[in-house]
């Protein structure tokens, strides 16, 4: 008969025999690693989504470039308003509901987002050309022409403008910057408090195992964001409520705008159903037998152990006191910042995520824009190559460093060279570069002649001197010859057969 051995591990009971199960986590650990990594993941998708349509909120309600920063920098806006606040306090209560709070606010600052296409009416596709325009008005080079009267022969106006002289008659872009603040302080317990509670619940040497595990999900993430904004890209607008033939635009259109709004309703959804494992949680649960480490003697592990600095672990069976929380917090954080070594890691992070967050946010634009890409295309080329890439990256470097087994001046050293050869390597982006689409009267003269100084670019020519076409119709249309035309009229076009996109204008 198997003598039982009864060890008090919070609660476990050991078989002394079945040693292979004293490193295997409690059941309750493994609902909360599964619905972390669904967190984790959820959040990604949603965060990298919203990067994905930059270019089409700029164009569905008209904003320039730099109050996009601000509506994509809000998400941490919003975090930063309450994460000393949630990581303090959050971590002395019940962790499993407070994330759970979190995902659900996600999920409705997400809802917000996708509201003004609801409540703002249809797009109406912009066919004139005002003296000054949105940075993403176009893909393919076009004038900005003055409101003067138009004459055969005129030289249309390449002077830069300062910015757009009409103001953006459409305010529901805030409701997507609310709708992202809340994002940012729904996201903001999730990881802080899942992390310290995957460290106290865990065994020691499978800790850091579970939480790479959850980071690696949340990694995929970003992938399957940038892949649903290729998706929705490719679709119309208003797709379900306009009659798809009589869209005269295609997704490689300058002014073609995706169904930005339907890729937040999806990751809405999703991330409200990553919030419902977490209600079912316990507050704490066993702790684990403590593996001391052979190089501690037991006086030093106790020492350890009764330290002051350890009095921030939480004690699951001890009742919240906020009054006492409260006289805490002060301290707690004079002594954080105190701290010189987290005050160096707090500066290399700030400086780190400074030049990756804007790099990941106005790449697909820049592709877009550099490259004359889609906007379902440039988000396609984000989630196939370059986040696997980062993915690769990350897994590459861990390998490495177990390799060489470098310690903190070493992994301090490996990344400072990586990052100094990743940023000579960004600079050959200014070497790369397609050449200019061919526009006639702007790029290149009506017979299909590349223009060699701003003296011979003209809208009108002899083919189209008669026809009173406007100079401020934006329109264009392409020629068998590969040209691209301002509009229908200054192409000589008389008469056209089909409707929408497959609409064909013949020149009589």
């Amino acid at each position: 008969m198997m003598k039982l051995g009864r060890m008090v591990t919070g609660g476990w009971m050991r078989n002394n025999s079945a040693t292979s199960k004293a490193k295997s986590c409690h059941p309750n650990l493994k609902m909360f690693l599964a619905a972390l990594s669904f967190a984790y993941f959820s959040k990604a998708l949603s965060g990298s989504y919203m990067k994905s349509t930059i270019t089409q909120l700029e164009r569905r309600f008209d904003i320039p470039s730099y109050l996009i920063g601000i509506i994509d920098g809000s998400f941490e806006i919003g975090n930063l308003l309450v994460i000393v606040f949630v990581s303090y306090f959050g971590a002395k209560l019940h962790r499993p509901k407070i994330i759970a709070v979190g995902c659900v606010l996600m999920s409705l600052g997400t809802f917000l987002m996708a509201m003004p296409h609801f409540i703002n009416g249809r797009y109406k596709i912009e066919t004139s050309i005002r003296s000054s325009m949105n940075s993403t008005a176009n893909l393919s080079p076009c004038p900005i022409i003055s409101s003067e009267s138009s004459k055969p022969g005129d030289r249309p106006s390449m002077l830069p403008s300062t910015g757009c002289e009409q103001k953006s008659s459409i305010s529901m872009w805030i409701y997507v910057l609310l709708g992202n603040i809340l994002r940012g302080i729904g996201e903001t317990p999730v990881q802080p408090l899942g992390i310290s509670y995957i460290d106290d619940y865990a065994q020691s040497e499978n800790a850091a195992l579970y939480i790479g595990c959850v980071q690696t999900i949340a990694v995929i993430g970003p992938a399957f964001g940038f892949l649903l904004g290729s998706l929705c890209a490719k679709l119309y607008v208003d797709i379900g409520y306009v009659d798809m033939e009589t869209v005269t635009i295609t997704p490689q259109d300058a002014r073609w705008v995706g169904a930005w709004w339907l890729g937040y309703l999806i990751a809405g959804a999703i991330t409200l159903m990553s919030a419902v494992p977490f209600w079912f949680l316990p507050k704490s649960l066993p702790v684990p037998l403590v593996k001391h480490d052979s190089s501690c003697s037991p006086d030093q592990t106790r020492f350890i152990k009764d330290s002051p600095a350890m009095n921030h672990k939480i004690r699951p069976e001890e009742p919240a006191n906020l009054h006492l929380m409260l006289k805490e917090f002060v301290p707690t954080l004079k002594n954080l910042l105190g701290n010189p070594v987290y005050i160096i890691y707090l500066c290399v992070t700030i400086i780190q995520f400074n030049s990756l967050i804007g790099m990941v946010t106005y790449k697909p634009k820049y592709i877009e824009q550099h490259y004359g890409q889609s906007a379902s295309k440039a988000n396609l080329l984000m989630g196939m190559i370059n986040i696997p890439a980062v993915a690769l990256g990350m897994f590459s470097g861990g390998v490495i460093m177990k390799k060489y087994k470098l310690d903190v001046l070493g992994a301090a050293k490996f990344a400072f060279g990586t990052s100094l050869l990743g940023y000579f390597l960004s600079l050959f982006f200014l070497a790369m570069g397609c050449e200019n689409t061919k526009v006639a009267g702007i790029t290149v003269s009506y017979t299909g002649m590349d223009n060699r100084s701003y003296q011979e670019l003209s809208l009108f020519s002899d083919c189209n001197s008669g026809c009173m076409c406007s100079r401020k119709e934006w329109d264009p249309v392409c020629g068998e010859n590969g040209v691209t035309y301002v509009s229908p009229c200054l192409a000589g076009c008389t008469s056209s057969i089909g409707l929408g996109r497959n609409m064909v204008r013949h020149i009589l």
